[in-house]
């Protein structure tokens, strides 16, 4: 059963969410970010799916069950749509748009094929099981994804700061949910006790970083990348 503390994560990262929403839309980039929007309202919908599936049929229920990995497919298909836009805002000035977008559609592609092939013998099963194997390939994915932008981030001599920050808030995102799973499998036996609240906590960390990130970073302010490798206290910011 979940705590007031279970309880009280949900409720903060809903509400931050919501807030990348508004943020957006106060900075008047609501469509400039759409996939990121769109990611993030679908976010905010699932947690008010979850919370309706867990009232009505428990946390422990098939529903429950079958309700958050088919989101997590689709969550994890809008963030790869994220990830994709980023992309190609950080090389927009090399004219590689149309290349990226089809390396994309062949990655998805290949890993809803690769799925399929690990779990077509089990055919009892096979609808839940293909969702689960496809949610965690396509995170694999976007993991290697993100890291490889963040290289690519730093042979760039100039790009816009509050991309760049969207960027770094979702690598840190990433790692810090494979140290998650690392530490899952290193130490069981704090799984109750402790790591059972890593997850919604850097479920939290992303919507606030990307919350900050909008209210905070001007649109047309420019970071000088090769910063990044220089151990400063903070990023220099320039507006043009």
């Amino acid at each position: 059963m979940l705590g007031p503390i279970d309880w009280a994560l949900w409720i903060i990262c809903f509400v931050l969410e919501v807030g990348v929403l508004a943020s957006t839309f106060y900075r008047k980039a609501f469509l400039r970010y759409l996939p990121l929007n769109i990611f993030m309202m679908c976010n905010a919908l699932t947690d008010c799916g979850q919370y309706i599936c867990m009232h009505k049929f428990g946390y422990n229920s098939y529903q429950y069950y079958y309700f958050y990995y088919y989101t997590c497919s689709l969550l994890a298909i809008l963030l790869f749509t994220v990830i994709i836009q980023f992309y190609l805002r950080v090389f927009k000035e090399l004219e590689v748009s149309q290349y990226v977008r089809r390396v994309a559609f062949a990655l998805l592609i290949f890993t809803a094929l690769f799925s399929y092939i690990v779990v077509h013998k089990n055919r009892d099963h096979f609808t839940k099981q293909f969702v689960v194997e496809f949610s965690q390939n396509i995170y694999f994915v976007e993991v290697v994804l993100t890291y490889l932008l963040w290289g690519a981030l730093l042979k760039v001599r100039e790009t816009q700061a509050r991309v760049v920050q969207l960027i770094l808030a979702l690598g840190i995102y990433f790692s810090a949910t494979a140290g998650t799973y690392a530490l899952r499998n290193l130490f069981p036996s704090l799984q109750d006790p402790i790591l059972r609240f890593f997850p919604p906590l850097i479920g939290i960390w992303l919507p606030l970083a990307w919350c900050y990130t909008f209210l905070r970073v001007p649109e047309e302010s420019r970071l000088e990348t090769n910063q990044l490798l220089t151990p400063t206290p903070a990023l220099a910011v320039k507006t043009q």
